[in-house]
């Protein structure tokens, strides 16, 4: 019986783990306002087009 416990909860658990996984997401599909660097980040100040 207890290992026929064990057994379902490894099952159980790896059965999580492998369907949780990962989502990688497209820096422009980012739906994050805060996740691209700001028009301003890239410029040097007092220089407009550079």
């Amino acid at each position: 019986m207890i290992l026929k416990s064990i057994l379902l909860l490894s099952l159980f658990t790896a059965l999580s783990i492998g369907i949780s996984g990962c989502a990688k997401v497209n820096q422009d599909e980012n739906p994050i306002p805060w996740s691209r660097p700001a028009d301003w980040e890239n410029k040097a100040p007092g220089m407009p087009n550079m």
